[in-house]
């Protein structure tokens, strides 16, 4: 079997590790409503509905009725995009590729005794969808993608006492991606471009752990490990150029090999009085996994010379988020909540690509939650955050030189029900 390395599906590999970068770059976060408002401090010790199954599986042994929570966020990204663009090629840099995304999510959890809970959820965690238009000068680098994962998490939580309790749940994560990038007509460049389109998908298993502990009488400490998740994503490549002949429209199987990358949460929830709670928490993910990229597929041997042998370096590095936050209770019916934080890119000024141009990032978040009887809360948050200027800067034998400056910003909006019955 003869295995080349397209060059214009390595983006594939891009977009999915990018997967938690609305943590840290273009992807998702929005996994909790009620965390959505605090900025996501104290996700792993605040336990206040039945989406702990994902910020902290111990925390379901803390609900003692059973619950189902569902909601949904929405993603409002806007990317400026200004520079000198390609070289030599033609295109423009002034086009918003980040379209609007939605983020779905669901929980249920039921307490068995006084000791055991067990839970699921269904969840968002990866995503991205960027999208340049036909004439921007990033389309020889990544046109389109469109990547998402979906997660289903089975939980289990145990409560040894009134203080320390654990959780667990293998998560099994369905992946699908769609990639398309144009070709250069080598005769004319920049005209009557080719282009390739690539799709792909695995399903594959990680697991989440928690532990959870009442440290005070007002003060619970908690810590969530959130696994490596390894995947091997088949499909097929499409190529449409009239120049390779024979073959313009022709699939060829894909194979690509990635692994989202493993995460620890550290967080601590503090009820200063009846009133007011503080939380606080630190994120560290390891991005470094990510050195470099590399895409089989089973071409015929005269594609090989257009489609060659390519490895394209990532080097990413480990990431560092932190996040206060506080709520005000201010009757049994209404909590207000807000947050701050601030989250690291792990991408570097000689490696960026245009398919993910983040930057470290800053992000302010309000919320609320209203409970019109005790079996039901509605939670709603907006929150927004933007991102410090970055820079793109590559250069390609075949694709010339790509250079712009991305201003990275967007707009968070969420809702969620919590029923107990």
């Amino acid at each position: 079997m003869k295995k080349a390395m397209l060059k214009t599906s390595l983006g594939v590999a891009v977009a999915l590790a990018s997967s938690q970068l609305f943590a840290a770059g273009f992807a998702l976060n929005e996994q909790s409503i009620s965390g959505m408002g605090t900025g996501f401090a104290g996700r792993s010790s605040s336990a206040d509905d039945a989406s702990t199954v994902y910020g902290n599986p111990a925390g379901m042994s803390r609900l003692k009725r059973q619950q189902v929570t569902v909601g949904g966020a929405a993603v409002i990204a806007k990317t400026d995009i200004s520079g000198p663009g390609s070289s030599p090629l033609p295109g423009e840099t002034d086009g918003d590729m980040v379209p609007t995304v939605g983020v779905p999510m669901g929980y249920y959890v039921k307490p068995i005794d006084e000791h055991w809970s067990v839970g699921f959820g269904m969840y968002v965690p990866y995503g991205l969808v960027t999208d340049y238009g036909s004439g921007d000068a990033a389309r020889y680098w990544g046109k389109k993608s469109h990547v998402e994962v979906i997660t289903f998490q089975p939980t289990v939580s145990y409560a040894f006492n009134d203080k320390v309790s654990i959780g667990f749940g293998p998560t099994i994560n369905k992946i699908k991606g769609e990639l398309g990038s144009n070709t250069i007509n080598r005769f004319t460049p920049g005209t009557n471009d080719g282009e390739v389109k690539t799709k792909g998908d695995d399903t594959a298993v990680g697991y989440n752990v928690g532990i959870l502990v009442q440290a005070t009488d007002r003060t619970r400490v908690g810590l969530t490990y959130h696994s490596m998740v390894d995947y091997k994503l088949e499909g097929n490549t499409k190529v449409n150029n009239a120049l390779i002949g024979p073959y313009s429209g022709s699939k060829f199987d894909a194979t690509l090999k990635i692994k989202t990358p493993e995460s620890v949460d550290f967080s601590v929830t503090h009820e200063l009085d009846d009133h007011w709670t503080l939380y606080a928490g630190s994120t560290w993910t390891r991005w470094s996994r990510l050195k470099d990229i590399t895409v089989n597929n089973e071409v015929p041997a005269p594609l090989a010379a257009q489609f060659g042998t390519i490895t394209e370096e990532q080097n990413w590095h480990d990431t560092w988020a932190h996040a206060i936050g506080a709520s005000y209770k201010v009757n049994k019916e209404w909590v207000l909540r807000t947050g701050f934080s601030v989250d690291q890119s792990p991408t570097n000024n000689t490696d960026r690509s245009p398919r993910i141009p983040t930057g470290d990032r800053k992000a302010i978040s309000i919320g609320a939650g209203y409970s019109p009887t005790d079996d039901m809360t509605i939670d709603v948050a907006y929150s927004y955050l933007w991102e410090e200027d970055t820079k793109v800067n590559l250069a390609s034998a075949t694709k010339g030189r790509y250079q712009a400056k991305y201003e990275n910003s967007a707009h968070g909006i969420g809702a969620s029900l919590t029923y107990r019955f």
